[in-house]
């Protein structure tokens, strides 16, 4: 289900923390003499009819971002948040040790692609690499491990400041063409193009206004199967709704014009496709997503039967189905059906009935988040507490052993072919930098493969999983990590970050910029909220629509639980998060204003009201609901109750503030933050600031160039060592 996860929108930008008591005062913040001037925000007199309620929206016309009156907006609040931030003495050391700990060689997983069926000369292995500051990572390939590695692509030499971005690729079966997918400017809108391995060179072939897919080649490498929209208003295009996703194939050598539409709804707008053809060949299998709701249809069409039909497989959104693999007409997937956590079934395509359908991996009490298949055996990825295990079994389903990890973490990788006996996987944790292993399918061996160098320490630093009770008494786990020696007194600077929504796991991961905020003697705190997938769709489904607010009770009681525990204080507590956790910052900040000395909500989806209203935001109702269904009123109702943009109250002291946005995302339209910090700035009656930063050229977080993710993290901690009151000229490494 790839394109969901891609609709889901960026679900770990950076990370943040807080605490409980009192409001804001100016020991809580920052000593400011006078509050803060900000730029005239303009209300318009629009008040819209819901359900019987009438909803005042003011600020309606920052919806508009290109008029001239929005531009003027956005230039004024950019001079306030940019002055403010360049005067913050800090910012210049902080982007210096920044740029030194990311300049460290990073690797991806690799994979290889080639004609199995004759011998290793005909495969190819590829990769990508940055060596450290480059704007964008560099596409190599090689002929075998020990081959010097070439350039096949680097997309940093497609435009001078890094933000022309690769946003997909797909390699033919036999190694010898590319496609690749580029975007401009963070946008999710992609244009494809085709090049020769061997040569390096493109051809002339290019595909424009995809979003939401990938491409999948037929076996004889004469064309590949895409996903695309109509193409938009030029005006537009960054705000206008997506709907009627159609499948096409393009064979090389033609133009768009030409290509053949596979399948299209004209009755169901809503409904993408995305087409994978089966490792053998044979089939084009095509999963039907309704906006970002897991659960999916399949459909198939035989590939080797001239004019054969588009066969409708399951037809029922009832479960999420995602293929393993298939022999014959023999087919496994993973799904939910049933099972909460995952399991894997096998359908026979010549008897579909589902009274038919075998199980061959039963669900267990881990959560099972994808399977492969090589080495004749399934390779199961799990869950356990948020924390990966890795599983082999064969065909029957009777395990074979697990894989021992190098530690406690999480672990990605292991894709390749139906009878590869080698495969890679990346491990990474909070203090461990992702590292590439080579895993041998028949000896169970793993060898480092890529092992990156960064200046620091890992043995400096500590990790602990808590769980805590929720305010309904569910255990909620909580990772925290910080330096040793931490003094359990109240007073340390922690950055609680969340997300806590569609099925969206936050496992461990490494990071430059927490590792900064961490040697300066700061705390790192990330719950597993309801609404994330850590424990299967019914965690997932605890915190959907109605039960929304249970994510936000579940990310309050963290704060209240690192409190309590002496952790910190709600002086010194900042919370983070972007996309979905940006709207989870922005609900938790109005509903409870007082626990918290900073917020940082990132591309935040802030107007609960509208949000279906631009680009792909109708895919969320099936996260969120809807405000319009006449059917389902109480869905409105909840939304109301806690949409950010809804629910700030006049004369309130709110935390210091910090939203971040970018001009290119059409994902969460900034709209959502622009009308979020107008409507705090005008109810803001403290003397913390509120500001909002806005991004040029940038989207929603997808292949930003180093330079900026550099930029803006050094923004963020300024925000936080000046709102807090951070000496750090002594613990920032030289």
């Amino acid at each position: 289900m790839k394109n969901r996860l891609i609709l889901m929108g960026v679900a770990m930008l950076l990370a943040f923390i807080w605490h409980s008591g009192g409001y804001p005062s100016m020991s809580h913040a920052m000593t400011i003499a006078q509050p803060f001037e900000y730029p005239t925000s303009a209300q318009v007199k629009q008040v819209d009819d819901y359900h019987g309620t009438q909803v005042a929206d003011p600020y309606r016309w920052l919806e508009n971002p290109d008029s001239p009156e929005s531009q003027a907006w956005i230039e004024a609040q950019n001079k306030l948040t940019m002055g403010f931030l360049a005067g913050i003495p800090a910012r210049d050391r902080l982007k210096e040790r920044l740029t030194k700990l990311w300049n460290y060689e990073k690797y991806s997983i690799p994979f290889k692609q080639g004609d199995q069926q004759q011998n290793d000369s005909t495969q190819r292995y590829f990769y990508f690499k940055n060596d450290g500051l480059q704007n964008q990572s560099v596409l190599y390939t090689l002929k075998t491990l020990t081959d010097e590695p070439r350039v096949l692509l680097d997309p940093n030499t497609l435009s001078a400041d890094g933000t022309v971005a690769l946003a997909g690729l797909s390699v033919s079966d036999n190694g010898n063409l590319l496609a690749y997918g580029l975007s401009t400017s963070g946008s999710d809108w992609q244009t494809w193009k085709v090049r020769d391995v061997e040569t390096g060179k493109d051809l002339p072939d290019e595909i424009n206004w995809v979003k939401f897919s990938g491409a999948s080649w037929s076996h004889d490498h004469t064309g590949f199967f895409y996903s695309r929209y109509d193409e938009p208003n030029s005006k537009t295009q960054l705000e206008a709704v997506n709907y009627f996703q159609k499948l096409y194939y393009h064979r090389l050598g033609t133009s768009q014009a030409e290509d053949v539409l596979i399948y299209d709804r004209p009755d169901h707008k809503e409904w993408g496709f995305s087409g994978s053809v089966t490792e053998d060949g044979r089939y084009l299998l095509i999963s039907v997503w309704l906006g970002t709701d897991p659960r999916n249809l399949v459909f198939y069409k035989d590939l080797t039967a001239p004019n054969a039909p588009v066969v409708e497989l399951i037809n029922t959104f009832e479960a999420e189905y995602s293929l393993v693999d298939n022999d014959g007409s023999n087919f496994w997937f993973r799904t939910d059906l049933n099972a909460p956590r995952g399991r894997v079934i096998a359908i026979d395509l010549g008897n579909p009935a589902k009274e038919r359908w075998q199980e061959i991996i039963p669900e267990s009490a881990e959560t099972l988040q994808g399977v492969g298949l090589l080495n004749n055996q399934f390779v199961a990825s799990y869950l356990k507490d948020a924390r990966s295990q890795i599983r082999l079994y064969d065909l029957q389903g009777q395990m074979v052993r697990e894989v021992e990890l190098p530690g406690i973490g999480s672990a990605g990788g292991f894709d390749g072919k139906r009878y590869d006996t080698e495969t890679f996987y990346s491990f990474t944790s909070f203090t461990t930098p992702p590292t590439i292993y080579r895993y041998n399918l028949v000896t169970g061996e793993s060898t480092p493969f890529r092992q990156p160098t960064v200046d620091f320490n890992p043995q400096d630093y500590e990790i602990r999983q808590v769980f805590y009770p929720s305010k309904d008494g569910t255990s909620v786990p909580m990772f925290i990590v910080h330096k040793k020696g931490l003094k359990l007194d109240g007073s340390n600077p922690t950055y609680l970050y969340g997300y806590g929504g569609f099925g969206v796991s936050l496992t461990p991961s490494f990071s430059v910029s927490l590792l900064t905020w961490m040697e300066m003697g700061g705390v790192y705190a990330v719950p597993n909220l309801r609404g994330g997938g850590e424990y299967g769709e019914d965690w997932h489904q605890a915190g959907m629509k109605l039960k929304k607010q249970t994510v936000f009770d579940d990310f309050i009681a963290a704060a209240e639980w690192l409190i309590a525990n002496k952790y910190t204080s709600s002086a010194k507590l900042a919370i983070a998060g972007g996309s979905n956790g940006g709207l989870l910052v922005g609900a938790c900040m109005t509903q409870r204003p007082e626990l918290f000395g900073a917020a940082l909500p990132a591309v935040g989806v802030m107007d609960m009201l509208r949000f279906h209203k631009f680009t792909i935001g109708w895919a969320w109702i099936s996260e969120y609901g809807s405000p319009d269904d006449l059917k389902k009123p109480e869905e409105f109702k909840a939304l109301y109750a806690y949409s950010p943009l809804h629910n700030l109250k006049p004369g309130t002291a709110y935390p210091a503030t910090l939203i971040t946005t970018a001009d290119h995302d059409d994902r969460v339209v900034p709209a959502h933050s622009f009308k979020f910090a107008a409507a705090l700035q005008a109810a803001h009656k403290g003397t913390a600031p509120v500001l909002i930063r806005i991004e040029t050229k940038a989207g929603h977080g997808a292949g930003k160039p180093t330079t900026k993710i550099i930029e803006e993290s050094s923004d963020r901690w300024a925000f936080l060592v000046k709102t807090f009151d951070m000496a750090i000229a002594d613990r920032l490494e030289p």
